[in-house]
């Protein structure tokens, strides 16, 4: 398939620049998998679509202040980098700009207390740093490391919490896992009151979540690794659902890729961690997953791509159409789709 297969026509007015308050007020437009057909609701409305049994799960990483501004060395003017994976005590993967002034041995400054060096140089951007600090390197980041919102917000945050989930716990992600955002503590509680087992899992939102599709054969894109963790005890819990015939619905598209990375050959999520480079798109057979809660996705995205293959491409185009029409907010601090 091509890429441009996967081109949805969005006016910039429609991108959400901001979180609606409180979360679970956002729109949520409800897509049925077999037919194609949608209804307009409110994200309070999705307990009405869970049933006693289901499993819903959800991402439980956390965003670190991933976004450095600082300066290189001996030079005047701005580079920024994007912290995208730790490989040790001091060296992480990272996005750097502006990348061709950022070669082996070019050392940036952040701040008194922290530093870095250019140890290897990799594709469009990406780097690998080492860090040079002294002290507690998660307390230095705190102070000078900003939100890593998406470029296409172009408002400041004004409360850095409204770019986690209320239950995100472990540190390590470049990103939200954005479907989680319109959760609140509340809504969860009705959730659980109901039957339903809300079950966490873990995938740090790496480059592969974002980095856009420039291949026009979609098989040629190459996604890179992002680390996740399922516990014995939650892998123990999806598997009986499906062994009793129960839903397992993901919360956003890095829970059904970091389930459908762990899956054997006979549907079963094998417990453990490791790193994913899954690449999800038409046609594709879903081993895990029976319901996703997802935001829209970026036209000619490996998100939206990934969808696609779920509920079908010509169906969630349609339906991203009319919510275009509809008024719908889109992207990270948008709206939410419901596909069952």
């Amino acid at each position: 398939m091509k890429t441009s297969d996967f081109y949805y026509d969005l006016p910039e007015t429609s991108i959400a620049q901001h979180p609606v308050e409180p979360r679970d007020s956002s729109r949520l437009l409800v897509i049925d998998r077999a037919t194609g057909k949608w209804e307009d609701k409110v994200f309070t409305d999705v307990i009405s679509y869970l049933r006693e049994g289901d499993v819903l799960v959800v991402n439980n990483t956390k965003v670190i202040p991933a976004r450095l501004i600082g300066h290189r060395k001996g030079f005047t003017g701005e580079v920024e980098f994007l912290l995208l994976k730790r490989l040790d005590y001091t060296h992480w993967r990272c996005i750097v700009r502006p990348g061709k002034k950022l070669n082996v041995g070019a050392e940036v400054v952040f701040s008194n207390e922290l530093s870095a060096r250019v140890t290897e140089r990799g594709e469009e951007g990406e780097r690998t740093v080492e860090f040079l600090f002294d002290g507690v390197f998660e307390d230095i980041l705190a102070k000078v490391g900003a939100m890593p919102l998406p470029p296409y917000i172009k408002e400041k945050l004004q409360d850095n919490s409204r770019y986690q989930t209320v239950y995100s716990k472990v540190d390590g992600s470049a990103a939200a896992p954005t479907a989680g955002l319109h959760f609140t503590p509340a809504l969860l509680d009705r959730i659980r009151a109901k039957g339903v087992k809300v079950v966490e899992i873990l995938l740090h939102v790496g480059l592969s979540t974002f980095r856009p599709v420039k291949a026009e054969n979609i098989e040629e894109h190459k996604m890179h690794d992002e680390y996740y963790e399922i516990s014995e005890a939650a892998a123990a819990e999806i598997n009986a659902a499906k062994a009793e015939g129960r839903r397992v619905i993901c919360v956003g598209t890095t829970s059904v890729r970091t389930l459908e990375s762990a899956a054997d050959r006979i549907g079963h999520v094998v417990a453990g961690s490791g790193n994913t480079e899954i690449f999800i798109y038409p046609p594709y057979t879903f081993k895990m997953v029976d319901g996703l809660i997802t935001n829209f996705h970026l036209p000619e995205s490996t998100l939206l791509m990934l969808v696609s293959a779920f509920v079908g491409r010509e169906k969630i185009l349609a339906a991203y159409r009319h919510a275009v029409e509809d008024g719908y907010r889109f992207f990270s601090f948008g709206d939410a789709c419901f596909i069952i």
